[in-house]
């Protein structure tokens, strides 16, 4: 072979080699960037209601302390799946990942590369909205079976027996029970299908049946049944709100305990299967999920996902049964709208959420992550493209909820239930959520109003933390969703109010305040004006005295001969009547008489 054929064959095998070195990465699935961004690019997300509460606070915290700006759109958990998916949003949150099995409607993976990360612990609660004898109830508590049939219109009234077996202190009003589900796909939804479904399978499969279900598994969107007493409202704050108003007593429903303790509103003390009631604190949720199955393969797509059946049935007196976690779906490929600004931006605000936003959990109504998780969410945070990997792990994670020894602090530490919390009949006067205060049901089952530490209500329907409601004035009310009246009050005699003296002259003080800011004014603005009006006829009358100079006073023979030209005009004449001219004259200064 001649030289020069042997020079160009070699030049355009490495030329081949250079462009298949070049095209190598763009072929097939997108990879992550190893670079780190270099400036914290504004991000967005979108998802789930339930730890929405969390999520804000620790966004307002990184933009005071960083300047990081993140927005988050609480949509519900569907929504932040399929806007993930769909590549409109950097990030999306949920309680249940992708492709859950046993569920109802299809939620495939999305071709864009993700990896969960888990968010925060917490209880899915039930906020009531209960009054007895005009007093709020703050002690309810329900059994799972019980629940489950609320929420499949079984039982439907407040004063049914299997009602008032869970309550043996309470004498329950004969009201209708008016469950407020959610209307959007929601993650919370499908939190509390899913336990139904696992624990109650036959009350659960007999209520889609009658909804008109074919299929009747794990559900984002619950079933009404057409013309029965259930009310669906949009979000965790619509329905708590909705629970919280005054016409809405005999309602129920389901959010993250954080949602009642912002509304000052009880929460039900669940039965466990240790045959404890027991409320969703942080620390009992803690205990709770020491039971749950977390996938550990960091080759699987559902890493750190959980299998909480075995939550249900812990028994350990300490235990919520609907104790649960929430995950953030994150990118792990530039693709789409992603950069790796923006990875540096998600990166870092994952990492502070995981370790020093945990603090918060429990003064948010949550339970901060046990360690496991933690170091498990750590790991999925480094494949972010664009984020800094230095200082993401244990060692550097300000985390005080977890021993460095790997076990749960929280749950080592967590109180054993009160006596009076175990199944029987007895049952705690103590409040419960956002009602701190105590029921006092002494007495054989009347409840009154006890001495509690609760703060005072803000909102329409919201409770001192007592126990005590707004009273009723026999008037019946109730929800617009239809059903029998809720509450049917007796009639109050409020005691006469007698101002106190001091009271009295502070409010006749603020009238002279008021009527002096009226009338003085003008009178002042006069006594300042009056010299000036005087300065300014003095200067009228010393103008008048003058004499002109003679080539002013005189005009010239040119102007004289023109003037004799310009046709005299008459005189414009207005012509009043008498009693507007004697009204408007005016009497000159004597200076100028």
């Amino acid at each position: 072979m001649r030289p020069h054929l042997r020079s160009r064959l070699r030049l355009a095998a490495a030329a081949a080699l250079v462009v298949a070195v070049a095209l190598g990465p763009s072929v097939g699935h997108a990879v992550p960037a190893t670079a780190v961004g270099t400036t914290y690019q504004p991000i967005e997300g979108a998802g789930s209601t339930w730890s929405a509460n969390a999520l804000q606070q620790w966004i307002r915290n990184v933009f005071d302390n960083y300047r990081w700006k993140i927005s988050y759109s609480d949509q519900g958990s569907s929504a932040g799946r399929q806007l993930f998916a769909q590549g409109t949003t950097d990030f999306g949150v949920s309680e249940i990942p992708y492709a859950l099995a046993n569920s109802d409607s299809p939620d495939p993976r999305p071709a864009r590369s993700f990896a969960y990360v888990p968010v925060v612990a917490g209880g899915t609660a039930f906020m009531y909205n209960l009054v007895i004898g005009g007093q709020r109830v703050t002690n309810l508590r329900l059994s799972g079976e019980v629940l489950a049939k609320i929420f499949t219109g079984v039982i439907t009234k407040w004063n049914d027996p299997a009602i008032a077996a869970d309550n043996p202190k309470l004498s329950l009003p004969a009201i209708t029970i008016v469950p407020v589900v959610r209307s959007d796909g929601s993650g919370t939804t499908a939190q509390l299908t899913t336990w139904m479904r696992s624990q109650h399978p036959e009350i659960w499969n007999a209520y889609c049946a009658r909804a008109g279900r074919t299929n009747c598994g794990i559900t984002s969107n619950y079933p009404v049944v057409p013309g029965s007493a259930f009310l669906a409202q949009q979000g965790s704050n619509q329905v708590a709100s909705t629970v919280a108003k005054n016409s809405s007593v005999g309602a129920i429903t389901y959010v993250e305990a954080s949602y009642a303790i912002n509304a000052r509103f009880p929460v039900v003390k669940m039965l466990n299967a240790a045959g404890y009631y027991n409320e969703p604190t942080a620390s009992n949720v803690a205990v709770s999920l020491l039971a749950a199955v977390i996938n550990n393969d960091p080759t699987s797509q559902e890493y750190l996902t959980a299998n909480l059946a075995p939550v249900y049935t812990n028994r350990d007196p300490r235990t919520y049964p609907l104790s649960s976690y929430s995950y953030m779906i994150i990118p792990t490929a530039l693709e789409g709208n992603f950069t790796e600004d923006k990875g540096l931006t998600l990166a870092d605000f994952a990492a502070y959420f995981l370790c020093e936003g945990q603090q918060q959990a429990d003064v948010l109504g949550y339970s901060p992550l046990p360690i496991n998780l933690v170091q498990g969410g750590l790991d999925q945070v480094q494949k972010i493209p664009g984020g800094n990997t230095a200082n993401k792990n244990i060692a550097s994670c300000n985390n005080p909820t977890f021993s460095p020894d790997g076990t749960n602090k929280l749950a080592n530490e967590a109180p054993q239930p009160q006596a009076c919390d175990k199944k029987g009949a007895d049952q705690c006067l103590t409040g419960t959520g956002g009602a701190s205060g105590t029921t006092n049901t002494a007495g054989g089952g009347s409840t009154t109003s006890g001495s509690g530490s609760g703060s005072e209500s803000e909102s329409d329907g919201s409770t001192d933390g007592t126990g005590s409601a707004p009273s009723t004035t026999g008037e019946a009310t109730g929800l617009s969703g239809g059903g029998d009246p809720v509450v049917a009050g007796e009639p109050l005699t409020l005691a006469s109010r007698n101002v106190p003296i001091p009271n009295l002259v502070f409010m006749v003080l603020a009238v002279v305040l008021a009527l002096a800011a009226v009338i003085l004014p003008p009178i002042i603005g006069r006594r300042r004006a009056a010299p000036a009006l005087a300065r300014a006829a003095g200067a009228a009358t010393a103008v008048r005295g003058r004499t002109l100079p003679r080539a002013l006073a005189r005009p010239t023979a040119a102007v004289r001969s023109l003037a004799g030209r310009v046709p005299q005009l008459p005189k414009p004449s207005v012509h009043l009547p008498s009693w507007f001219r004697k009204v408007a004259r005016a009497e000159r200064p004597d200076s100028e008489s």
